[in-house]
């Protein structure tokens, strides 16, 4: 009777317990040699306690962990990578001001005599990156390389040890097409050798790519494990929110309403001579590629950018070159693309982040007694657990920070909301959520600017569409126009000077 062969990594009621919260309720889980297993679902439903807790970085409440069949105990990353497991989290570990190769052999430093080989490190640094197909120079610093490549350099340096268990969270978040087809290329490269990979990602169109078999977490459970060939997007966006979700884009009724903002021929730093108008009860979407633009514009108009000629006004008040305080007084709200850099304090609990959008305002403050009614009142608006306020930051999902972004925005009265990338590295349970926090600003006559890389996103939610291309509109498109193969058209455009 021929045995089963036991699987490579299995963990077994695993469990973790914070002060009223439960991260993860005795999860089952395992992990094939030469698999990629896919952790699916909302942001919240317990992925990354999970990784954390196989990768060393958190310790289980309860729960086992066995690696080829042999009962392990990891109390750290060290110990995880002694046995050959390493994760690349989001949140990358690399030193920018050092050289790949000194990155890459940090903690693991050859030496000659009492001396660091630096030679013998580049050279270890050129096989493996040949190894991995790799065109990174060992001598560049990281904080010159793009983000595809500083993620390239987080896996060699996994890969530097005897590696048996790849963790990836959300890798191709930022990545190009380009630097994803690569990163996939690698992954299949990995599955010939043996190397099971844990992959966390929100993009369902990615699975049938690179996926074996898909879990899918909701609230802390395991609700079930399916093979990747039977996950539908409609099955899996089920299992995940417990219901079946219906439209994720919602259909935003349109005003007619006089200009809100107007720009006349401004131009900066990556902005050649742009011209538009926002509208009261109207969605407007700025699409491009990167560089193109879309949001160096409004980088420029709430004054973090610099403008060199041109006119920016709010209803009939003139604030070209206004500081970005002084936009926001004049009723304009800007939602950055990267929330733990420029949006949010991550030290400080949701309810403080969403006092801050209260103060600093022409309008009084309310009195310390209605304080918390209010901002109980904001979460209810974007959907954040009230449970979630008396909590750090830094401590919350990814979608749970996006919706303490959002609730700054309802602290102070706004007639103009600009969403730069609002929904990058969130859920669709949680994108729905906000879209419809979108429809209702909308609808409800505010001035509502849709800065996205997501094509989807961008072409289901716009009542009228500025493409942009090399620092200018290479297209304005409004109701039916809106189409895929329009906008994509557009994207390459250039533009001539006139003879």
């Amino acid at each position: 009777m021929t045995s089963q062969p036991v699987p490579l990594l299995v963990g077994t009621g695993l469990t973790k317990r914070y002060p009223g919260v439960v991260a993860l309720d005795h999860v089952d889980f395992t992990l094939e040699a030469g698999e990629v297993h896919v952790l699916f679902g909302e942001n919240g439903a317990g992925k990354s306690t999970l990784i954390s807790i196989l990768a060393g970085a958190t310790t289980p409440t309860s729960g086992t962990v066995t690696l080829g069949g042999v009962p392990v105990t990891i109390r750290s990353v060290k110990d995880a990578r002694k046995l050959g497991i390493s994760a690349v989290f989001q949140e990358f570990s690399l030193v920018p001001t050092q050289t790949v190769s000194e990155n890459l052999m940090l903690g693991g430093e050859p030496r000659r005599g009492p001396f660091l080989d630096y030679r013998e490190a580049r050279r270890r640094t050129q096989a493996l990156f040949a190894e991995l197909e790799f065109a990174i120079h060992p001598d560049r610093l990281v904080s010159l390389l793009s983000r595809g490549e500083q993620q390239m350099v987080e896996i060699a340096k996994a890969l530097r040890d005897d590696m048996r268990v790849l963790i990836l969270d959300e890798p191709t978040a930022s990545l190009t097409n380009r630097e994803t087809d690569h990163l996939f290329a690698l992954i299949g490269r990995l599955k010939q050798r043996g190397i099971g990979t844990i992959y966390i990602s929100h993009r369902i169109h990615e699975f049938a790519r690179i996926a074996d078999r898909i879990t899918v977490l909701r609230d802390g459970h395991r609700r079930a494990t399916i093979p990747a060939a039977e996950a539908s997007e409609a099955k899996l966006l089920s299992l995940m929110i417990g219901r079946d979700l219906g439209a994720v884009y919602p259909t935003i009724n349109r005003a007619t309403l006089p200009p809100a903002l107007n720009v006349e021929n401004l131009r900066a730093r990556g902005v050649d001579g742009v011209s538009f108008d926002i509208r009261p009860g109207e969605v407007t979407g700025f699409a491009g590629l990167v560089g193109s633009g879309k949001s160096r514009v409004w980088r420029t108009i709430m004054g973090l950018n610099e403008a060199t000629s041109g006119r920016v006004r709010v209803g009939n008040r003139d604030v070209t070159g206004a500081s970005t305080r002084a936009m926001m007084n004049a009723g304009v709200y800007y939602l950055p693309p990267d929330r733990k850099t420029e949006g949010l304090m991550l030290a400080a609990s949701s309810a403080d982040n969403i006092v801050l959008g209260m103060i600093a305002g022409p309008e009084p403050m309310p009195r310390r007694g209605k304080v918390m009614d209010i901002v109980a009142a904001i979460a209810a608006r974007v959907a954040l657990n009230r449970h979630h306020l008396k909590r750090s930051v830094s401590h919350l999902s990814g979608g749970n920070q996006q919706k303490v972004l959002f609730a700054k925005g309802f602290g102070r009265g706004y007639d103009i909301y600009v969403f730069d990338e609002p929904t990058v590295g969130v859920d669709i349970g949680t994108r729905a959520q906000l879209y419809r926090v979108i429809q209702a600003l909308a609808e409800s006559g505010k001035a509502v600017v849709l800065i996205s890389s997501d094509l989807l996103e961008i072409l289901n939610l716009s009542h009228r569409l500025l493409v942009f291309s090399a620092g200018r509109i290479s297209a304005d498109l409004t109701g039916a126009e809106i189409s895929e193969a329009a906008v994509l058209g557009h994207f390459f455009e250039r533009h001539r000077e006139p003879a």
